[in-house]
């Protein structure tokens, strides 16, 4: 080992075994002549180089998501009579899969301008959604280059990982979540004589709210892998602090859920499991850390 590789292995207990794997991996010499590391590309682009590159990115990004919201406009017509009024109407087939005896809700618009904002904000909030695997493609080619090769290979199953994760929670808000919460307020009533007249409005923005929200929250074992990845959770510290962890996971699904307990304790039940799952993930993520730092001390 060179006098360089000797002085950066010693460095590593006092500044972090990461940037000294990396600067080894940079391939000082072993004959300590002194060379010069080499660099890549993206280490010679200057700042302005790095932020004209991020612009790009988020140009193309939003491309993404234009072009998916022009297609989800030519076919919003069935989007919104059978997908987004599927929920309203009482033959929707959740409804029989789920046992629910339901009700047809009676749907109207209060706003001169509701039913457009009700058309075109579900074109662009559907948009948003098919798009988003996009978004991460193109955000995973702008910080590609800058990483090692299994730091690639961590971030591309990362990527598909958010992507399945997201998609299963919208499908468990609108297939799941949606179905009950809808039939709870159609059938809770004060008095025979106020009549349950949902607005279009309010109706589209929390269909999209609780399939969005879910999906969002069901990426709690991405966030749980990013933060073993950098050492800043263990699974033995998710294990000390999980009644703290239930709690802030009712008050996650009571910011989602509709304002009654049944369907905050429904999102809840998946949370727990992927809690559960982000603590397997945690440890499997920490071993391989370890060995990383050990072989890096070695």
């Amino acid at each position: 080992m060179s006098l360089k590789q000797s002085l950066i292995v010693s460095a590593l207990k006092r500044a972090g075994w990461r940037s000294g794997r990396r600067a080894l991996e940079q391939g000082f010499p072993a004959s300590g002549d002194g060379a010069a590391p080499e660099h890549d590309t993206m280490a010679e682009m200057g700042f302005l180089d790095h932020l004209e590159e991020l612009r790009f990115t988020i140009f193309k990004a939003g491309g993404a998501v234009v072009a998916t919201s022009v297609v989800v406009a030519f076919f919003r017509r069935w989007i919104i009579d059978s997908v987004l009024l599927g929920p309203a109407k009482a033959d929707f087939f959740m409804y029989r899969w789920l046992g629910i005896e339901a009700q047809t809700l009676a749907l109207q618009n209060r706003d001169i301008y509701g039913q457009m904002l009700a058309d075109w904000g579900t074109v662009l909030a559907v948009g948003l959604i098919l798009g988003s695997p996009f978004v991460v493609y193109y955000i995973w080619k702008f910080v590609e280059p800058g990483l090692y090769r299994d730091e690639k290979r961590g971030l591309r199953f990362a990527a598909a990982f958010a992507t399945f994760f997201f998609m299963v929670g919208i499908v468990f808000g609108y297939c799941i979540l949606t179905p009950f919460g809808l039939q709870f307020f159609a059938h809770y009533q004060i008095s025979e004589q106020v009549v349950n007249d949902f607005d279009i409005t309010r109706y589209f923005s929390m269909i999209t709210w609780w399939s969005f929200g879910s999906g969002l929250l069901f990426e709690l074992p991405v966030v749980v892998y990013f933060l073993a990845r950098i050492g800043l959770l263990t699974d033995t510290l998710m294990r000390r602090y999980w009644r703290q962890a239930f709690i802030g996971i009712l008050v996650l699904a009571a910011f989602v859920t509709p304002p009654e307990p049944f369907s905050m304790i429904l999102v809840s039940i998946p949370l727990v499991g992927l809690y559960e799952l982000s603590i397997l993930i945690a440890r499997v993520v920490g071993r391989r850390r370890q060995r990383e730092l050990d072989a890096a001390l070695s």
